[in-house]
């Protein structure tokens, strides 16, 4: 089957950089209509552009994906601009600080569960219904190699993660029957802001150590995979998690 994505309304978050930017414009290049959500309005309207220019059609619009109303009203959008919502990634995440568990404080906590867990929450939420309105879909939640493996001095994040994969499995069964699929990515580390300005030289090094390939990964080739998992492709796929780490977790 091919990843002919016409007629369809996809919904990216976090979609002005990194993962999300790949996602919206690979969406944008095989006709979906793009929706790029994300805190910096300026950025995302930069990638919309660019989907534009390159033939496809999209649109941006603004949304701190830590506040439930901000992301019901970008939905919202969505649907009012282009007739309706079948596809969803629900990318937006953030690092958070690099401290052990009992030195994060109960701010630097709930930032992170808010921006990586909890918005998984609230975009799922105000999706379905868009989607059933327009006969099912599919959700694609990112997640990260860390979803299922622990790692120093990350407790919020990788709690985060863990919980994006409960999250998956759990709403993929409830709405199993109602046409709408939901599955998890889990990236090993790739090549995004996320990571900093310096993937080019040594000082990530020890992360490309972790990964069997010796490198780290590219936001094209997570992009690739989730968009597998829109297509009709993967239509018997749902509830599941699906790793694109280089060989991470084979070890």
């Amino acid at each position: 089957m091919s990843q002919d994505f016409s007629g369809k309304v996809a919904f990216v978050t976090g979609g002005a950089s990194g993962i999300g930017a790949a996602v919206a414009r690979q969406l944008g290049a095989r006709g979906a209509k793009v929706v790029v959500a994300d805190l910096k309005l300026d950025a995302a309207q930069k990638i919309v552009d660019e989907i534009v220019k390159a033939g496809g059609t999209a649109a941006a619009v603004e949304a701190n994906v830590g506040k439930p109303e901000q992301v019901e009203t970008a939905i919202k959008f969505a649907v009012d601009t282009y007739g309706g919502l079948h596809l969803a990634v629900n990318n937006a995440g953030i690092g958070g600080a690099a401290k052990p568990t009992a030195d994060y404080t109960v701010e630097e906590w709930q930032k992170v569960v808010d921006i990586d867990l909890n918005s998984v929450f609230y975009s799922t939420k105000y999706e379905i219904p868009a989607l059933l309105a327009s006969g099912g879909g599919a959700i694609v939640n990112m997640a990260s190699i860390l979803g299922t493996n622990g790692f120093a001095n990350a407790p919020a994040y990788v709690s985060s993660k863990h919980g994006v994969v409960g999250l998956t499995k759990a709403t993929a069964i409830d709405y199993a029957k109602q046409g709408i699929r939901v599955n998890a990515v889990g990236p090993g580390f790739i090549e995004t802001p996320l990571l900093g300005d310096n993937t080019a030289n040594n000082t990530f090094d020890g992360l490309r150590a972790l990964h069997p390939m010796g490198r780290l990964g590219t936001a094209d080739e997570v992009a690739a995979l989730t968009l597998f998992l829109l297509s009709d492709a993967a239509s018997f796929i749902t509830g599941s998690y699906h790793l694109v780490d280089g060989g991470y977790a084979a070890q």
